[in-house]
């Protein structure tokens, strides 16, 4: 049955398009979905104080919506603060080190570690855990502290923050706005993936050797200095022994985490709960045998700390989240019956509607949905527009009646990848700053590689679809 487009349906094209203008701008575009909400409001019940009931209603929803990913990246934050001021990170990685004796080994295993330690503790985290220790090592075997950084920001906030397979932080953003189920765009995700990550670590891997052999890359020793008299003043409050055995607990119930997952097949929620549930275990127990009698202060202060990191990123995610949540079943939640019978929902009749006046194609759609993720990234966040992406793709996904979850993916990949922390200079700070180099010329490093990546991802997802 043919929908016929309402006010609401144009309100919401419209601001659609206002978000794509102002993300080309390098804008906030909380202010614009705040009006787009109201509007929509508005027009759906002919009343002023609902429409403006509206966006804070619309705000809880969001913020209830992606509650459970706000939670997991702040205790997963506040775990790894008491890892790096106890040590223990550092009894982690030791094993590693030993395994580096050349440039090229340090790229790899440095990457690889990023991308592993990531899925679990979210990439910013994971640079301070691993960085502090590995990067006096690779400089060491004359890898340049560039390198370092070009792999740790590719393995991590790349491969393992756009693909999120452990947290599932970023497929439940994008899932929920393609109004698909989060193991749909997991799935999804990893050919993808595993393309775009070969593509991307090969390519800078190739141009790192290339300019060491000219000669445009050096090592500089100097920062071995300042980096061992960091880690000469950190007190340390753990015997290595009390080291030793709580970093191989907690590999253990991290791999037993795993292991459920895998067993009693669990997906989304339960998997983020697990894993969470696991880091508050380790949170307190670390903190109780280190800080003795003001163990419990700790838990509280690295608790703390956790929930600002994660509302300071999730903080411009959940204006445009809410808006995008208006395209499916947030409407009636909030505003009511507003929409006709028959229709699917905002983005869904849209996409009929499309299908209808443009005679879409999968090369046509694959491109569009990278060339959104890609605008969207443009403001060095790599979250805050991957719910429009995910409402692109359902919307294309409908037009050409295939390919949701594949569209969805490669939005969610490309959003990430420009705007997560590997080619926005602002974005790659805490890289940078842990190695010590030039942000801009890091992300001027990452930038073929990327593009690259994503130019064949986008190739292999037409295939895919």
């Amino acid at each position: 049955m043919d929908i016929e487009l309402g006010t609401l349906h144009w309100i919401y094209l419209i601001f659609i398009l206002l978000i794509i203008v102002v993300m080309v701008m390098k804008r906030d575009t909380s202010l614009v979905c705040i009006v787009g909400i109201f509007l929509l409001g508005l027009f759906a019940t002919d009343s002023v104080y609902q429409g403006v009931m509206g966006i804070f209603n619309s705000f809880i929803y969001a913020t209830k919506e992606l509650m459970g990913v706000i939670l997991i990246i702040s205790v997963i934050t506040a775990m790894s603060k008491i890892l790096l001021e106890t040590g223990i990170n550092e009894v982690m990685i030791s094993p590693f080190t030993k395994m580096i004796k050349t440039p090229s080994q340090a790229y790899w295993i440095i990457g690889i570690l990023m991308m592993v330690i990531s899925w679990f503790f979210w990439p910013s985290p994971a640079v301070a855990l691993l960085g502090v220790v590995l990067l006096p090592v690779a400089i060491n075997v004359k890898l340049p502290a560039i390198g370092v950084a070009v792999a740790m920001n590719l393995f991590g906030h790349g491969i393992a923050l756009s693909s999120d397979f452990i947290i599932q932080g970023a497929p439940k953003i994008t899932a929920d706005a393609a109004s698909i189920p989060v193991s749909d765009v997991v799935s999804a995700t990893v050919p993808l993936i595993i393309v775009m990550g070969l593509v991307t670590t090969v390519s800078a891997f190739w141009m790192l050797r290339r300019d060491m052999k000219k000669g445009i890359l050096t090592v500089d020793d100097t920062i071995l200095k300042d980096l061992i008299k960091d880690e000469d003043s950190k007190k340390k409050t753990l015997s290595l022994k009390t080291r030793k055995w709580l970093a191989l607990l907690m590999l253990v119930l991290f791999l037993g985490d795993i292991a459920i997952m895998y067993f009693a097949k669990l997906q989304g929620g339960d998997a983020t709960a697990l894993i969470g549930g696991t880091a508050v275990f380790m949170l307190v127990l670390i903190s109780i045998i280190s800080q003795k009698d003001k163990g419990m202060e700790k838990i509280t202060d690295c608790l703390i700390e956790g929930l600002q990191f994660a509302f300071k990123i999730f903080g411009p995610i959940i204006p445009i989240a809410a808006f995008f949540y208006l395209g499916d079943s947030a409407i009636t939640t909030i505003f009511g019956e507003v929409l006709p019978k028959a229709s699917h929902g905002i983005v869904n009749d849209l996409g009929v509607a499309l299908a209808h006046i443009v005679p879409l194609s999968k090369p046509a759609a694959a491109v569009t949905l990278t060339t959104v993720g890609t605008i969207t990234g443009l403001d060095g966040s790599g979250f805050s527009g991957i719910n429009l992406a995910g409402s692109i793709a359902s919307l294309f996904g409908s037009a050409i009646k295939s390919g949701v979850a594949t569209l969805t993916a490669l939005g969610q990949i490309a959003g990430i990848w420009v705007g997560g922390g590997t080619i926005v200079p602002w974005a790659v700070i805490p890289a940078a700053a842990i190695c010590g180099v030039d942000p801009f010329e890091l992300a001027r490093r990452n930038f073929k590689p990327v593009i690259i990546g994503l130019v064949v991802t986008t190739i292999v997802a037409m295939f895919i679809m």
